[in-house]
């Protein structure tokens, strides 16, 4: 097991030999809130781990009782009298952690083994598969503060869409992860006991699954969602399928299919 863990041990994060990395938010004391730099050390190790062909598969889950609850209340005490520049600078590295996920070039989970608030919600919508503890809760509490869910907005309305958004946005009400898997923000609920496990039954599915045909299939979902089925989307997904057909791995995927074995980046 390949140890990358940052030197403060605030991230642990654990690279399997079947490629599987778990990361763990790992403040349970102040239930895995995240400050300037927990975020930019976060933002690395997921570029890390975008680059170590060693990984199939990224794990994002919380120690403790809760996954995360957004920002760390010392850090947003020092932020108070931030300048507007202060601010934005540390803003945007929020931002950056967010698109770095939600774009990673490998398939992520979500894990969330309990209280997901604001910032830790938008964690959560950022993963391709997001299972949920029976005894998860969620809220996006921001307006609760004065402030709005801004940097994580893009990511959450895209998994709940515009007239759920309106809902919680406005509300700031915290909501069980029944609710959040009828809005669409999680896909499963296990119990709690169930969790890891369920999480490495889903990581063992994906790795039998070409790893560049994965990374091609998250591209193509952002460009053909909500746009119109024009010539130029048709001919788009054309050259798609074309260029990954005639690609090594595609090539290899075929062969194996066809001659009834698994294909070699499938580990025995």
């Amino acid at each position: 097991m390949k140890d990358v863990n940052a030197p403060d041990t605030a991230l642990l994060c654990d690279i399997r030999p079947d490629g599987v990395a778990r990361i763990t938010l790992n403040r349970p004391d102040i239930h895995n809130a995240f400050d300037d730099v927990l975020i930019a050390g976060l933002t690395a190790m997921l570029g890390s781990l975008a680059t170590d062909p060693m990984v199939r598969v990224v794990q994002l889950t919380g120690a403790g009782k809760s996954f995360s609850a957004g920002a760390d209340l010392n850090w947003m005490k020092r932020m108070a009298d931030y300048s507007h520049a202060e601010n934005l600078a540390d803003s945007k590295a929020l931002a950056r952690l967010m698109k770095t996920l939600n774009f990673l070039p490998k398939p992520t989970i979500a894990l969330i083994n309990g209280a997901a608030f604001g910032g830790g919600v938008g964690l959560a919508a950022c993963c391709d598969i997001a299972i949920a503890s029976n005894r998860a809760v969620f809220c996006l509490s921001e307006v609760k503060l004065g402030l709005i869910p801004a940097v994580i907005s893009p990511y959450v309305i895209e998994a709940i869409g515009t007239a759920q958004a309106r809902r919680y946005f406005l509300s700031a009400e915290r909501f069980d992860a029944a609710t959040a898997q009828r809005i669409g923000l999680i896909h499963d609920i296990v119990p709690e006991d169930r969790l890891l496990a369920r999480g490495d039954e889903t990581a063992a599915l994906l790795v039998q699954n070409g790893p560049h045909a994965m990374q091609a299939a998250k591209d193509l979902i952002y460009a053909v969602a909500n746009r119109p089925i024009d010539d130029a989307m048709i001919d788009d997904t054309a050259n798609r399928i074309a260029k990954l057909r005639a690609s090594a791995e595609g090539r290899e995927g075929i062969r194996a299919f066809l001659e009834k074995r698994a294909a070699q980046w499938v580990k025995e």
